[in-house]
């Protein structure tokens, strides 16, 4: 079964978790959105009541 070997997978792996963890979070934290976002000012509901035809 050549899946239970270790010797192939184990440096993909490792190499994988290297470059994970080493090189995406740098990436993904120097992200530079264009616009920041606004805070909207909370609308308040009108409420509404329904005139139902059969009551």
């Amino acid at each position: 079964m050549p899946q239970l070997l270790p010797l192939p997978w184990f440096g993909t792996l490792l190499f994988a978790w290297v470059v994970f963890l080493g090189f995406f979070p740098k990436k993904v934290m120097a992200h530079v959105f264009p616009y920041e976002p606004m805070s909207l000012k909370p609308q308040k509901l009108e409420k509404i009541s329904w005139n139902w035809p059969w009551m």
